[in-house]
């Protein structure tokens, strides 16, 4: 089992189909979902599972995670396009979590993998994604 970041290969066919919509305040709800370290996550995920998912009645985790704020609408600087989300938290949680899953709640589909390199707990405190810098450089979704 192992959690490998990457950009969803399916997401990538999804954007030049045109299925996705990444711009504030678009019709589909973007979410994250926090996984341990059995799950298998990859540039081949295409949608959400709850398979080795995080759970425990204490966590102030709920199945599917949290809905994510687009931050930066798609733009670009240069040759590179990117988009960003604004950070997400969970608070008195008592979380242990190797990934997350970004994907399309509305529809199901998977759009990245990140991988925390290792378990990453929070014990009756605030477990948070911060994301990169929204630019060229760093955001979390780029197309170069």
């Amino acid at each position: 089992m192992a959690i490998t970041q990457a950009m969803c290969d399916s997401f990538k066919v999804q954007i030049l189909s045109g299925q996705q919509n990444l711009t504030s305040g678009a019709t589909p709800v973007y979410k994250i979902a926090l996984y341990t370290s059995s799950a298998t996550l990859s540039n081949a995920t295409t949608a959400y599972a709850t398979t080795n998912e995080q759970t425990s009645s204490s966590s102030n985790y709920t199945a599917g995670g949290n809905t994510l704020v687009i931050s930066t609408s798609p733009t670009s600087t240069g040759n590179v396009a990117f988009m960003s989300f604004s950070n997400s938290s969970w608070t008195n949680a008592n979380i242990t979590a190797n990934g997350a899953l970004i994907y399309n709640s509305t529809a199901n589909t998977a759009v990245a993998v990140l991988a925390f390199g290792g378990d990453k707990t929070a014990t009756n405190g605030t477990f948070s994604i911060i994301f990169p810098t929204a630019d060229a450089s760093n955001a979390i979704i780029r197309i170069a």
